[in-house]
């Protein structure tokens, strides 16, 4: 198995049911970033509901404390996702596309509230799931070669 050196891919290199991609860190990053986002975002709406906009003939019109306890709950759990994608756990990954997915709907539903930031937020969001998503396959996961496949790298050796 090759190894590596650094944190995050030597934790991975001693779990071989666990991968931890360049896209993975960005996907952790990102969720970490969006989590902070709502969680503030969520926490100002709860605070003071005089920063927000509120319209009176939208579809979604929701009480804006209401929605401000759905982003900081969100946002709070979505920090908690961040921080244990970095383990490169595959139950990681299917939390952080379940809570970017549902992030992605809070944040459709918060356009009429304050929609330059809602739409910063469903691009981020929208991002971390094609990040989870486009993370390392079953091949990428180990460092072995498939079955029958010629290498001209001489420190790759058969099994």
């Amino acid at each position: 198995m090759a190894s590596h050196v650094g944190g995050v891919q030597a934790e991975a290199a001693r779990h071989p049911h666990r991968a931890v991609s360049g896209w993975l860190v960005f996907a952790a990053v990102m969720l970490l970033f969006a989590g902070l986002m709502g969680l503030g975002q969520g926490i100002s709406a709860i605070r003071n509901d005089q920063v927000f906009l509120v319209t009176r003939n939208y579809v979604f019109s929701f009480d804006l404390t209401g929605w401000g306890w759905v982003h900081a709950i969100l946002g709070a759990v979505a920090v908690i996702a961040g921080l244990a994608l970095f383990t490169g756990a595959m139950w990681a990954r299917v939390t952080g596309v379940v809570l970017a997915g549902l992030s992605l709907i809070a944040n459709f539903l918060w356009l009429p509230y304050y929609p330059v930031w809602a739409v910063a937020l469903l691009v981020v969001d929208a991002l971390v799931i094609w990040a989870l998503c486009a993370g390392p396959g079953m091949s990428e996961r180990t460092a072995e070669p498939p079955r029958g496949a010629q290498t001209t790298d001489p420190h790759v050796t058969g099994r």
